[in-house]
């Protein structure tokens, strides 16, 4: 079955997901990471493998770690809470990655919520933050609806295809169900191929897309207040500065409806759903969030694959803060 963009390697070996998130966490300890942020990713990356999120899983080391190694990135990041009210707050997050003071702060956002119904929370002054579906899903097992976007400092450059007018930001809404696969949209904002000739054929459509990705741009970025000066961590090297902000927002589901009413309707559409004819080339109809639900369990059950080019740059990362590789050991798993 198509897994669009996050096409799983043609060949490699296959690795168990503990296995996975020990190395992984080792190597951001190498990193200079603390054990506990170190375990975060760890764990984080490797369950976003197990869904077929390959994009935001353990490629992402060989972004981060070197980012981290040369300057670029707080690898002790002190994430501080600079507002706080009942129903919202802002998270600085110290010229780290984004995804410590996002879960922090989609921790907050579940605690105001079950307090007062609904919360929002933003964050500043990181970086890459993952994917946006690790917060909404967050919320989901709270039996709220967890809504995220996030974007980071962008300008659109005179001349250039409107359609590049907001960047690529990122969207989850992750929405709770009783015994069928949650619903779980996670998605960028460029859904769209940035084709002139499609664009003439099909403005309406290119526009909607631009109207999305220009929402999540204001509400993501400028809200969260990534244009802001003085951030106390500068970095080092080309687009060091702290660039990137998210907004989490949680809805308590018992406020507006019952909880078992609401997720026994949610499966009765997601059913309903499953008896449509799925699209061309796919061989069954699924929701956003139910193919995930399928990978992670045979992903966990068979190990994550692991290719060939992806096992070399987490080997030269490991080399580089002198951690031992695990992959050997599973060579016979070659596929």
């Amino acid at each position: 079955m198509p897994k669009t963009y996050n096409i799983p390697a043609k060949s490699g070996i296959r690795v168990p997901a503990d296995v996975m998130e020990k190395f992984v966490r080792d190597l951001f300890v190498g990193a200079g990471t603390p054990e506990d942020h170190a375990r975060h990713m760890g764990v984080t990356l490797t369950a976003n493998d197990l869904r077929c999120v390959f994009s935001h899983g353990t490629r992402q080391v060989g972004a981060y770690v070197p980012q981290m190694l040369n300057g670029h990135t707080n690898p002790q990041p002190n994430v501080t809470v600079i507002e706080d009210a009942p129903a919202l707050a802002i998270l600085d997050g110290d010229g780290g990655l984004g995804y410590f003071p996002a879960h922090r702060a989609t921790e907050m956002a579940i605690e105001k919520a079950l307090d007062l119904g609904v919360a929002a929370v933003t964050t500043r002054n990181h970086f890459h933050f993952g994917a946006a579906g690790n917060y909404s899903r967050m919320a989901m097992a709270k039996d709220c609806v967890g809504i995220v976007t996030s974007s980071h400092r962008y300008r659109p450059k005179a001349g250039a295809s409107v359609m590049t007018a907001s960047g690529v930001s990122p969207l989850s809404i992750a929405v709770p169900t009783e015994n069928e696969p949650p619903l779980v949209l996670d998605m960028a904002s460029s859904f769209m191929p940035n084709k002139e000739e499609l664009m003439a054929q099909f403005p309406v459509t290119f526009f909607k897309s631009l109207g999305v990705a220009a929402m999540m741009h204001a509400l993501g970025g400028m809200l969260t207040g990534i244009w802001e000066e003085g951030y106390a961590y500068s970095g080092e090297g080309d687009g060091a500065a702290p660039h990137q902000g998210a907004l989490i927002i949680v809805l308590d589901i018992k406020r507006f409806i019952g909880v078992d009413k609401f997720k026994k309707e949610m499966d009765r559409y997601i059913d309903d759903a499953h008896q449509t004819k799925p699209l061309p080339g796919f061989d069954r109809a699924e929701l956003a969030g139910g193919m995930e639900v399928i990978w992670e369990r045979e992903q966990r059950e068979k190990g994550i694959g692991v290719g060939d080019h992806h096992r070399e740059v987490l080997e030269g990362i490991a080399e580089q803060v002198k951690v031992d590789a695990p992959f050997a050991e599973f060579e016979d798993s070659r596929f």
